[in-house]
């Protein structure tokens, strides 16, 4: 059985912490006009803002803004999920503040995966669970969380229905025509697709104290991991659209226990890939490329060869599109992914990539659809791949790049799994 809700994330433009007037004026404002929607989103931090420093807030009147925020909920019948950093046991919290149809307060739920200097002023949750409430069960998380893969899959296993996101999604601005954030580009919709769930992100555009951009591109995608809406990068703007929630719920692998991988390269390998049986001189092809290994899809001497130099391992479709099918490999120190499906374009590229960044691996995807082998690596970046005539490619196997687990100074993916698996293992009830 499936049902329709309406949702809106609202865009909003950054501004400096010293503007709290302003920012609280533009967001009662866009909220208001969204009186037709069952749930609202909001940017991580609207209250008071994602760039602190060292300065302190006023708690008094972040609590007064969510307030406002209970009043427009009571009275327009909206379930609204705001970002407000709140004190809590002394210390504050990058939190996001659920607000049930009826104004009551839904729960509360605290940014797990701290982001470079989100150390620096907030404590990490301790908490993974679905906030309940009167419209649909949400599994929310705030910008980062969206780029672990298991806490997602954590709240949709403990029944989230729908996967909302208050975040500050930040660009390096490299191309100031595409803004890029790979949550934005690419993380969000897997998200939704890998756990069969919608997936709603409201973000900020612009600029915070002249030093942090943000890509906007708030988006709505539905639990096909499709984009139904999509905002501008540089305009304030509220998405709405309508999502279908499904009582699908996706297929899921048991864990592997795995021994750790006791290969530990030291020095970067020259890899070809095919994928189609490799040829009777595939020896000396090797030698005029300067490839060390070879790799097809059924040869499974060539993999034991490759396998006593690289920690590599390969692996199915239910485990590669389980979005933690693939972290015991990871945590056991495997660094290169071997992926023979027959999922076919476009999913099979944007699932290879989402592993290869969220967990720092290298993969490599044998595309029986596509009639296509293709390399990669660990930023998620396609290095090297087959195409028509071109039957044999060669990648580079860089081992410091899968050593290499922080994304950010202080934000270790290797680290956050753990804690991740940790909260995962409790037996939580709903966020309150």
């Amino acid at each position: 059985m499936t049902r329709s809700i309406a949702v809106a994330a609202v865009q909003l433009r950054a501004r400096d912490r010293n503007d709290f007037d302003g920012a609280l004026h533009s967001a009662l404002e866009a909220v208001r006009r969204c009186s037709h929607a069952d749930v609202v989103v909001l940017p991580e931090a609207t209250f008071p803002a994602y760039v602190l420093g060292d300065a302190s807030f006023d708690e008094a009147r972040v609590n007064e803004a969510l307030e406002q925020l209970r009043e427009i909920a009571r009275s327009s019948r909206t379930v609204i999920v705001a970002g407000a950093v709140a004190r809590d046991g002394g210390v504050a919290r990058n939190r996001a503040v659920v607000i049930d149809a009826d104004g009551s307060l839904a729960g509360r739920v605290d940014k797990l995966f701290l982001w470079h200097f989100d150390r620096r002023w907030f404590a990490r949750g301790d908490r993974l669970a679905p906030v309940q409430t009167s419209v649909a069960t949400l599994g929310v998380m705030i910008c980062a969380d969206g780029r672990l893969p298991t806490i997602a899959r954590t709240l949709v296993d403990r029944g989230a229905e729908l996967l909302v996101m208050p975040t500050a999604w930040v660009t390096s601005g490299r191309d100031p025509e595409a803004l890029e954030n790979v949550q934005a580009d690419l993380l969000g919709r897997v998200r939704a697709y890998e756990n069969r769930v919608p997936f709603v992100a409201a973000n900020k555009c612009g600029v915070e104290l002249g030093m942090v951009a943000y890509c906007g591109k708030s988006q709505v995608a539905d639990a096909r991991g499709e984009l139904v809406a999509l905002a501008d990068q540089h305009r304030a703007e509220t998405l709405q659209a309508t999502v279908r929630l499904a009582a699908e719920r996706p297929a899921r692998v048991m864990p592997d226990c795995l021994a750790p991988c006791g290969v530990r390269p030291e020095r970067s390998v020259r890899i070809a890939i095919s994928c189609e049986a490799l040829p009777a001189d595939t020896g000396s092809r090797l030698e005029m490329l300067d490839d060390e290994f070879a790799l097809s899809p059924d040869d499974d001497a060539r993999f034991a060869a490759l396998a006593g130099s690289v920690p590599a391992a390969r692996i199915d479709d239910a485990r590669m599109l389980d979005p933690g099918g693939v972290v015991p490999f990871r945590r056991a120190g495997y660094w290169l992914i071997i992926w023979r499906t027959a999922l076919g374009s476009p999913w099979v590229e944007r699932i290879a990539r989402a592993r290869a960044l969220e967990l720092r691996v290298h993969v490599v995807v044998f595309d029986r659809a596509g009639e296509r082998a293709f390399a990669v690596d660990p930023d998620g970046a396609v290095v090297a791949g087959t195409y028509g005539d071109y039957r044999l490619a060669t990648f580079v196997f860089d081992p410091r790049k899968s050593a290499q687990t922080s994304v950010a100074p202080g934000t270790d993916v290797i680290e956050g799994l753990q804690w991740v698996s940790e909260l995962a293992e409790r037996e939580e009830p709903a966020a309150t």
